[in-house]
């Protein structure tokens, strides 16, 4: 390090003290732990701002990484973010390192600030395609440092609801029974509602692999060790990773990771969606990154309020899900798709009727479905996707219809069909649903190795219907996806 450089540090830092001490700061840049109770770590004789990072550090161990989660009059709360093994009390607690590196001359002030604050800041950039990272922005494939990529702090304002672009381009998912009956619009924020064992990870694999996207970013929150590496070789394969972003933050990291994890995941959708890149964020799931919020709120002590979810919980989620959508002016976009376990397939879960609420649609993956081997096990009577009518023409979005109502009538009629107690002529329209059956469950099957584009999922709907072919253009005459 050059003289100059040292001079600018000491400098720049005694600027920070001085104007800290004419606003009347407390100078305290160290505190002491004074208890660890589960997963919360309480410190005295330390003032940060929620949401600082800081070191706790004992001597002849390795240091601690935690996050200061609330306060309670002098007494800070922190959220490690690592193994606590080992600690005691009369740990020291300290702010993180105030300058990560020398800044160069002509860098801006504010950045130094923000290291001062311990403000997160973790590695943003081109550099991330086809690399897999934890909640740090740390390697795990062993490919070698990452390149190409500079740090950036997580803490982003919100855009301006009247800033943003409307949702009026489709967007080719590859999955048929999507395109046609549920079709989703670049920008738009979707939920694949489903309990355990239906198959949401092979349906978000088959959209990595086709859906139109320039880049795509996914987020494996709190789910199985074992199927990070499976989703990553078996589902996402080599042609979806080459243009992806794995973040990865398994069940067994502390609740404060898988946070983390989330919001990293929807920082570098960000970033590339502010260089002008329409990307896809997949996120699995939501559901556990409400579940490590829980586990924080009630260490901390916040009150559970339904079934066990602290308001927390509940606030948190849109301030993660509205991040997504489309960029300034129209610059960019970020398509969403969010998974949300239902418990028991409860479709009436706290997590899942809040997500339901502040999502664009909802997917729904049934469990019946998937039992008698029908895959992709969407439940279509269930789903809905609430931007179609914007982006698909009046033709197609009346044949959606018309193919929906078909399918709820023979639902409707199935048990008296199946015991033999309906004689034919007595409905002409569940007359029309029994003849059609066939052709409709084949056209809402599709192999997760089978790509299906949208004007031919259209076009295959309405001749299992028997229709005539529809325009994809609007009344305009230009396509609606165009």
């Amino acid at each position: 390090m050059s003289q100059a450089d040292v001079s600018l540090v000491w400098h720049t830092f005694l600027q920070d003290a001085q104007q800290r001490v004419r606003a009347g700061s407390q100078l305290e840049i160290r505190g002491t732990l004074t208890r660890l109770t589960g997963l919360v770590l309480e410190a005295v004789g330390i003032r940060v701002p929620v949401g600082s990072q800081c070191w706790v550090r004992m001597k002849a161990q390795a240091p601690v990484l935690a996050e200061v989660v609330g306060f309670s009059n002098d007494r800070a709360y922190l959220m490690p973010a690592g193994d606590v093994h080992g600690l005691s009390s009369g740990a020291s607690v300290e702010p993180a390192p105030a300058y990560v590196a020398v800044p160069r001359f002509g860098e801006r002030r504010q950045s130094q600030r923000e290291h001062a604050q311990g403000v997160l800041r973790l590695p943003l950039g081109d550099g991330l395609l086809g690399r897999v990272v934890d909640a740090h922005g740390q390697p795990m494939d062993y490919k070698g440092p990452i390149a190409d990529v500079t740090s950036r702090p997580m803490d982003r304002a919100p855009i301006n609801a009247m800033d943003r672009a409307p949702v009026r381009v489709t967007l080719d998912t590859g999955i048929r029974a999507i395109n046609a009956l549920l079709t989703v619009g670049r920008g738009q924020r979707l939920g694949l509602f489903s309990g355990s064992g239906v198959g949401k990870s092979v349906l978000l694999g088959m959209m990595a692999r086709y859906t139109e996207a320039d880049v795509i970013v996914v987020g494996l929150i709190g789910e199985r060790g074992r199927e990070v590496k499976e989703f990553i070789e078996d589902i996402l394969g080599e042609e979806g990773r080459a243009r992806s972003v794995v973040v990865a933050a398994p069940a067994d990291a502390p609740p404060l990771l898988r946070m983390q994890g989330a919001a990293y995941a929807t920082a570098i959708a960000e970033s590339f969606r502010d260089k002008g890149k329409h990307v896809l964020l997949l996120m699995d799931s939501l559901t556990r990154y409400a579940m490590a919020q829980r586990e924080i709120a009630l260490a901390i002590g916040e009150p559970p309020a339904t079934k066990g979810y602290p308001p927390s919980c509940f606030a948190k989620l849109p301030q993660l899900v509205e991040r997504s959508g489309n960029g300034l002016n129209g610059v960019g976009s970020i398509t969403a798709f969010y998974t949300v376990l239902s418990e028991g397939d409860d479709q009436q879960d706290p997590i899942a009727d809040a997500a339901r609420a502040i999502l664009d649609g909802h997917i729904v993956l049934s469990r019946s479905l998937a039992e008698a081997g029908h895959f992709p096990a969407i439940d279509i009577e269930q789903s809905s996707s609430r931007v179609m009518h914007n982006v698909v023409s009046p033709g197609h979005f009346q044949l959606a219809r018309y193919f929906k109502a078909v399918h709820s009538k023979y639902e409707k009629g199935r048990d008296l069909i199946q015991i033999g107690a309906y004689a034919n002529g007595s409905d002409p329209a569940l007359d029309e649903a029994i003849v059609l059956r066939d052709g409709m469950q084949k056209f809402l099957q599709q192999d997760m190795f089978e790509s299906a584009a949208l004007e031919t999922s259209v076009a295959e709907m309405a001749e299992v219907l028997g229709q005539s072919p529809v325009s994809l253009m609007d009344d305009t005459g230009l396509m609606a996806n165009a």
